[in-house]
């Protein structure tokens, strides 16, 4: 696939995921071969539709795809997955399905503990999917800052705004280049937990630029934090991950090189 096909596909994928979400999403992806597509370029599906995903704010249950995919399994179904904490959850294809306190619109499930899920494939496809998400946030108190005028002068004056608001690019750029260059099983937990670091600093930072008008249900910034917050903790939080990560380099005694210059 070219570069001009490339960004067709990027531009059917967003109009879709603009116009719906949920059980609607999932059907209208399969009718434009999101099968085929993940089975044929997986390297080029899931960073695309899942950093989409969280651009747009739609969410579907592409997440039970890749893990089937990665496991030899046919797509279509659903399969258990660890949750932050120890509990396990599974991503329900049926909208009907009761939603997380956190976010009401995820049909998530808890159930007993299942059995062992590729937690790579997951981690990189959860990673781009919090990218987006943090990017969708910047873009919200980025425009927040530009419009909004505070003592006279556009509140993207202030130095204290243009710090949070850049040092969440930062980190968003970051996760970035650590999701494009994991490779491995320890890349794909860091990238991870880089992506997942990087989102609740976003919404940390964007809250803040924000204000009260970010805290309340009318803006679009809290289906963004909530969102974040969940997916942060599918298939191990930023901070249970760093803690595996460490763990494993003291073990190991080394610190392998992931990326070669």
């Amino acid at each position: 696939m070219d570069a001009a096909e490339r960004d067709l596909l990027t531009e059917t994928l967003r109009k879709t995921m603009t116009a719906a979400s949920g059980q609607a999403l999932d059907a209208a992806l399969a009718g434009l071969g999101w099968a085929e597509l993940l089975a044929e370029q997986p390297d080029m599906a899931v960073p695309i539709a899942f950093r989409l995903l969280g651009e747009t704010g739609a969410h579907a249950p592409l997440l039970n795809d890749v893990l089937l995919h990665a496991a030899g399994r046919p797509l279509g179904g659903t399969l258990p997955m660890p949750f932050t904490g120890g509990a396990w959850v599974v991503w329900e294809r049926d909208d009907a399905a009761a939603g997380t306190a956190l976010d009401p619109e995820l049909p998530l499930r808890t159930v007993p503990v299942g059995a062992p899920v590729p937690l790579a494939a997951g981690r990189i496809a959860l990673g781009w999917w919090l990218l987006g998400t943090g990017r969708a946030m910047l873009a919200l108190a980025r425009q927040h800052a530009v419009d909004r005028e505070q003592f006279g002068r556009p509140l993207a004056s202030f130095q204290a705004v243009r710090h949070r608001l850049a040092e969440t690019l930062v980190a968003l750029d970051g996760a970035e280049a650590t999701l494009v260059a994991a490779a491995d099983e320890l890349g794909a937990l860091l990238a991870k937990a880089a992506a997942g670091q990087a989102a609740l600093t976003a919404a940390r930072h964007c809250q803040q630029v924000l204000g009260g008008i970010g805290f309340t249900a009318e803006h679009d910034l809290h289906r963004h934090v909530r969102r974040a917050m969940v997916l942060d903790g599918l298939l191990g939080s930023a901070r249970e991950l760093t803690r595996e990560a460490g763990a494993l380099l003291r073990v190991g005694g080394s610190a392998p090189r992931l990326v070669h210059l």
